[in-house]
């Protein structure tokens, strides 16, 4: 495969010093720097600019490419693409037609598959999943045992965290919290500085903004009409 000028042994020192033609090599299949205690299958690619290192596993037709970096534990497979200066690392996995990019990080325990996308400035860390179709851009951060998936889409600088879940075609931007065991789903929208914490569910067509909160067992059930939350409304229930 034609590839760019392969990164010199000594431009590789400038990021890892102690490394040597005896404990790298670079990938038959796009000239990329590989350490020795990684694995990257004959199939996979790894561009001229990217590196791959510690135990890290790149299998399958994965690519990794720009001035990407794999490291850790991290597994990228099947036909995923990590590409820009985006970083997997950890323990996390990218799998299926997943793509990390920009300078987007995966790391912790994540796992982003399926044609999810997490780009930007995005983070998912720790046990979070992102997966289906779903966006995680921006600013954004998906991050515990949070899971986006389905259509969703988190980004801005908006936080989804703890247990909680955003699904189906739900949009969650701006500076938004979701956290808790919440779920947003259907065609809701949370943005601004709104929040939606412990058990409550919204849902539907429902647009939270601004300042409002929605918290407790609360769960919305717009089937006829479509509610706008905005400014400081606070809606509980225990």
């Amino acid at each position: 495969m034609k590839r760019g000028i392969d990164m010199t042994l000594q431009e590789l020192q400038n990021e890892f010093p102690d490394a040597t033609d005896a404990t790298w090599h670079q990938h038959p299949n796009g000239g990329g720097w590989v350490e020795n205690t990684a694995h990257v299958d004959a199939s996979a690619y790894v561009g001229p600019d990217a590196v791959v290192y510690g135990n890290a596993w790149v299998i399958g037709h994965a690519r990794v490419c720009g001035n990407a970096r794999v490291s850790g534990h991290a597994w990228v497979s099947g036909h995923a693409r990590v590409y820009g200066y985006a970083w997997v690392y950890g323990n996390a996995r990218v799998f299926g037609h997943a793509q990390v990019f920009v300078n987007a990080e995966v790391y912790g325990n994540a796992m982003v598959s399926g044609d999810a996308r997490v780009y930007g400035n995005a983070w998912v860390i720790g046990h979070a999943r992102v997966c289906g179709n779903a966006r995680v851009s921006g600013n954004a951060r998906v991050y515990g045992d949070a899971q986006v998936f389905e259509n969703a889409s988190v980004y801005g600088y908006a936080l989804v965290y703890g247990y909680a879940q955003v699904f189906r075609n739900a949009r969650v931007y701006g500076n938004a919290v979701v956290s808790g065991d919440a779920r947003v789903y259907g065609d809701a929208q949370v943005s601004g500085n709104a929040w939606v914490c412990g058990t409550a569910w919204v849902y539907g067509y429902t647009l939270m903004c601004e300042n409002a909160v929605v918290s407790g067992n609360y769960s919305d059930t717009p089937k006829h009409f479509h509610p706008r939350w905005s400014g400081d409304v606070w809606k509980f229930q225990g």
